[in-house]
């Protein structure tokens, strides 16, 4: 080995399987419905932690903001219904509708373009990182790692990339899931007001 230690693996980032990132996502956004927009955080922290970008961050601090806002609201509103101003049931509606529609649309729009992004082959013509040798490799072939890159050479044939069309019905099949299950959701509740 030379004095070579290990080189350390970097972990690579692996797609979860289509029926775990279902169950994952069906999971928030039920605990997001069921708890009227006040758990909304939830599913804004995971897609921070999943994507680790500023802007989802920003957006959980946002989300956490108007989660204790609307929670402040609710205990400054009258317990009695009838002691409530329409103006300020109103709002409370507006609140939660938004916030329940900001927080579900884009927590799944952003997920699923993650990763559809993990799962899709880099385009033809990007750059590639280049992947430092082994320890045995770099003493087997030295003559390899100085060559200059031959313009005149045919480009490697380029990987097909994933058709839209295949990533468009595992989109529609996860959002027709959701749906049957808010659907049930609805019902259980109408359910449980009639009795």
């Amino acid at each position: 080995m030379h004095g070579y230690g290990p080189m350390p693996q970097q972990p690579t980032p692996s797609r979860p399987s289509p029926a775990a990132l279902t169950t994952v996502r069906v999971i928030l956004v039920a605990v997001t419905v069921l708890s009227c927009g006040l758990l909304g955080w939830v599913p804004m922290l995971r897609l921070a932690i999943v994507t680790r970008r500023a802007r989802d961050w920003v957006l959980l601090v946002v989300v956490i903001a108007l989660n204790i806002g609307l929670f402040a609201f609710i205990m400054a509103t009258p317990d009695d219904p009838d002691e409530m101003s329409d103006a300020a049931a109103l709002l409370m509606m507006l609140w939660i509708g938004g916030l329940l529609a900001g927080v579900i649309t884009y927590y799944l729009y952003a997920e699923i373009r993650h990763y559809s992004a993990l799962g899709a082959p880099a385009p033809y013509g990007a750059p590639s990182r280049p992947v430092p040798p082994l320890p045995y490799q770099q003493h087997l072939a030295p003559h390899q790692q100085h060559q200059p890159p031959n313009p005149y050479t045919a480009p490697a044939t380029p990987s097909t990339p994933t058709p839209a069309p295949r990533r468009l019905d595992q989109v529609r099949a996860e959002l027709d899931e959701l749906s049957d299950y808010l659907r049930k959701e609805n019902k259980d509740s109408r359910d449980g007001e009639g009795r």
